[in-house]
C-alpha cells in the first residue's frame, strides 16, 4: 500500500482489520461484530446503565444499539429492565453468565490490542493513542 494514503484511509483500514480480528476471536462465545464486545463490556462495568446512555457513551446510533442489545439479551450475557422512573427506558444489566465472561473479554481484548501494537514501544503506543484521541476530540 502506498503511504500517500490521507490519514482517514489508514484508520479505516485498521478499523476494518481489527474488526475481522476481534469478530474471530469472540465468535465461540456467541459475539460476532457491530461492536457487540464493547456494548457487553461497557454494561458489564456499568450494571443499570440506560440503554439511551450505552448509545451516547460508544456513539453508535439508536439501531445499532437496540439490536446489540438484543443479541446479547438472547445470548444471556445481559438482561434488560424496565426503568420505573421511565417505563419507556431500559436499564441493562449483565446475567451471571456475563460477570463470569467478564474477565475472558477482558483478557481477549488485552491481547488483542497487544497484537496490534506488537511492533510499537510503550511510547510510541501512549503517543499513538494520544494524538488519536486529539483528532477525535477535534473532529
Amino acid at each position: 500500500m502506498s503511504e500517500q494514503y490521507p490519514i482517514g484511509r489508514w484508520i479505516s483500514i485498521l478499523y476494518r482489520q481489527n474488526q475481522k480480528q476481534l469478530t474471530q476471536a469472540l465468535k465461540p462465545y456467541g459475539l460476532g461484530g457491530g461492536g457487540q464486545h464493547a456494548f457487553l463490556k461497557n454494561i458489564l462495568l456499568h450494571p443499570g446503565i440506560r440503554q439511551e446512555q450505552l448509545t451516547i457513551d460508544l456513539k453508535f446510533d439508536k439501531a445499532t444499539t437496540a439490536r446489540a442489545v438484543q443479541h446479547l439479551e438472547q445470548e444471556g450475557y445481559i438482561e434488560r429492565i424496565a426503568d420505573e422512573q421511565d417505563r419507556r427506558a431500559y436499564l441493562l444489566y449483565p446475567t451471571q453468565k456475563g460477570l463470569d465472561f467478564l474477565p475472558v473479554l477482558l483478557r481477549l481484548l488485552e491481547e488483542h490490542n497487544a497484537v496490534i501494537t506488537r511492533n510499537l514501544s510503550k511510547e510510541e503506543e501512549a503517543l499513538l493513542a494520544g494524538l488519536l484521541k486529539k483528532v477525535y476530540e477535534e473532529s
